[in-house]
């Protein structure tokens, strides 16, 4: 058995300066930036919401979610018996697409509250 939820959604931001999409960001959402490093800038979303990362890119700008798990190659192997496809695997985490063609990514936990929180999946 492993476990996956919603981890959060990520803000691909292609060009420019990411702080100026940050900025953009936090003040349209009202959650300010908490988080930086030279690629992300998380905001400071409330404990029981996803989180939201903005994170500069070479690809086209666009929104996709990440899948947080105790088990990425079970999720994996879930989700492709779903009907997704896995894209590039890479160290720390997998992306994959959607049947519908919407690229995400499956992931470590991310959020703090992952092993103890009530609204995590448990598969067989």
């Amino acid at each position: 058995m492993h476990k996956s939820r919603l981890a959060g959604l990520v803000i691909d931001s292609q060009g420019g300066e990411k702080s100026s999409a940050i900025d953009f960001w936090a003040r349209a959402l009202g959650w300010p930036c908490h988080e930086t490093d030279e690629k992300y800038g998380k905001l400071a979303t409330p404990p029981d919401q996803p989180d939201v990362l903005i994170q500069q890119v070479d690809h086209p700008s666009r929104v996709h979610l990440d899948i947080e798990t105790d088990d990425i190659e079970a999720e994996v192997a879930r989700l492709e018996g779903l009907g997704a496809q896995v894209v590039e695997r890479l160290e720390r985490w997998t992306i994959m697409e959607a049947p519908t063609g919407h690229r995400f990514c499956v992931v470590h936990p991310q959020r703090p509250d992952f092993e103890d929180a009530d609204n995590v999946n448990a598969w067989a």
